[in-house]
């Protein structure tokens, strides 16, 4: 089964599972196409949107585990 950790890149996340696009967006994350975001570490992200990353490496995991299981 895919895990994810703060240092997985939101480009390398969403090809483990494009599904969690959603879940990105709908906690303010509305710029997944960009570039930049691509490289972005979930850690750097969720900081930016002022989430806690290790909730938010949490959140990912279970609805990962729920999608892909």
């Amino acid at each position: 089964m895919a895990r994810v950790t703060k240092d997985t890149m939101i480009g390398d996340l969403l090809q483990i599972d494009q599904n969690v696009a959603p879940l990105l967006l709908n906690i303010g994350m509305h710029c997944l196409g960009c570039p930049s975001s691509q490289m972005e570490t979930i850690e750097e992200a969720a900081m930016v949107h002022g989430l806690d990353p290790d909730d938010l490496v949490v959140e990912i995991n279970t609805f990962i585990d729920h999608d892909l299981g």
